[in-house]
């Protein structure tokens, strides 16, 4: 008992934040340095540029900063997973993410649409 009364004493004394409540820190200049890279090499005509690349990515940085308290867990966690897989990670892809999540969200809700019925002016 008095173990579990220290243990609780000490965690008391520290402040807390669970790293699901802030935006995950995601190395984005190795996707935008790579990106740049194959844009070079295909001879891309409308390349975009490692600054261009890091300056949509922090913009995006700060769009989830504003949404990510708002955003459920689950949908943050599943986010999250899908912005770094494959080795890469993006804010752009983890906003987006979010953004299609919530979108999807607002269209799952029932509507009343009542259509056209022949019975609908017998009520």
């Amino acid at each position: 008992m008095k173990i579990v009364l220290v243990f609780f004493a000490v965690l008391g004394s520290q402040p807390i934040i669970l790293v699901s409540d802030r935006v995950p820190h995601l190395n984005v200049e190795a996707l935008c340095k790579d990106t740049t890279a194959v844009d070079q090499a295909m001879k891309l005509s409308n390349a975009q540029s490692l600054g261009a690349c890091m300056r949509d990515e922090n913009a995006a940085q700060q769009q989830l900063d504003s949404v990510w308290q708002t955003t459920s867990i689950s949908i943050r966690d599943r986010c999250e997973g899908e912005a770094v897989a494959g080795g890469f990670q993006s804010y752009v892809d983890l906003l987006t993410c979010i953004q299609m999540a919530d979108d999807a969200n607002s269209l799952s809700s029932p509507t009343s649409l009542r259509g056209a019925s022949k019975n609908r002016n017998n009520k």
